[in-house]
C-alpha cells in the first residue's frame, strides 16, 4: 500500500521550515491535497561520563510553554555532517568538548507530516573547556546519572523527542550490560 507523489509545490518557507503542499495519489486510487512540513535535520549528542552520567541541559521551550531537560542538540547545518554537528553542539551549549561521537540511534519524528530526520550520538567522555558560547541555550548544565533518567522521564521533567530517544536507547543498553 504505496502512496504516489504527482507533485509537490512550496507555500512557505524560511531558514526554519518549509511548507509544502503535495498532489498525492492513496492506495485506494483517490487523490488528494497532502500538507508536508519540511525541516532541517537535526543532531543530538548523548554524553555520557565514566560516572555513568549523562551531560543534559534544563532550559526553557517558549513554543510549548515548558521547561525541561534535554541533551544537547541542533541544526545540521550545511557542508556539515550530522556527527559535526553534534560534537559542535555540545561544546556550543555547554562548554564541553565530547570525545569520539559515535551513532547511537535514528529516527524519524512525525514522519507522516515531516520529513525531519534526528541523528543521535554517543559519547563516552568530554573535557571541559570553559562556559558555553551560546548563552541562550540553558539555565543549568548538569550531569544526571542513568539511574534517574527514567523517573524523570516519568514526570514529564525530560519531553523532546530527540532526548527521548537517545536516553531510552542508552537505558535499553544499560539493562542488557
Amino acid at each position: 500500500m504505496e502512496w504516489k507523489t504527482h507533485g509537490e509545490r512550496q507555500v512557505y518557507t524560511n531558514q526554519w521550515v518549509n511548507l509544502c503542499l503535495a498532489d498525492v495519489q492513496r492506495p485506494d486510487g483517490s487523490r488528494c491535497e497532502y500538507s508536508i512540513v519540511r525541516l532541517r535535520h537535526l543532531a543530538v549528542a548523548a554524553v555520557l561520563n565514566d560516572r555513568r552520567e549523562v551531560l543534559m541541559m534544563w532550559r526553557h521551550r517558549f513554543v510549548t510553554g515548558t521547561w525541561a531537560w534535554e541533551l544537547p542538540m541542533g541544526l545540521v547545518e550545511d557542508g556539515e555532517t550530522p556527527e559535526e554537528a553534534a560534537a559542535r553542539e555540545v561544546l556550543e551549549e555547554t562548554g564541553w568538548r565530547p570525545g569520539r561521537v559515535k551513532p547511537l540511534i535514528y529516527a524519524e519524528p512525525a514522519n507522516g507530516i515531516t520529513d525531519s530526520q534526528h541523528h543521535v550520538f554517543r559519547a563516552d567522555d568530554a573535557t571541559y573547556v570553559g562556559p558555553p558560547t551560546e548563552k541562550n541555550e540553558s539555565d543549568r548544565i548538569e550531569w544526571i546519572p542513568l539511574t534517574e533518567i527514567r523517573g524523570m522521564i516519568d514526570r514529564r521533567e525530560i519531553v523532546s523527542s530527540g532526548s527521548l530517544v537517545g536516553l531510552l536507547h542508552l537505558l535499553l543498553d544499560e539493562a542488557t550490560r
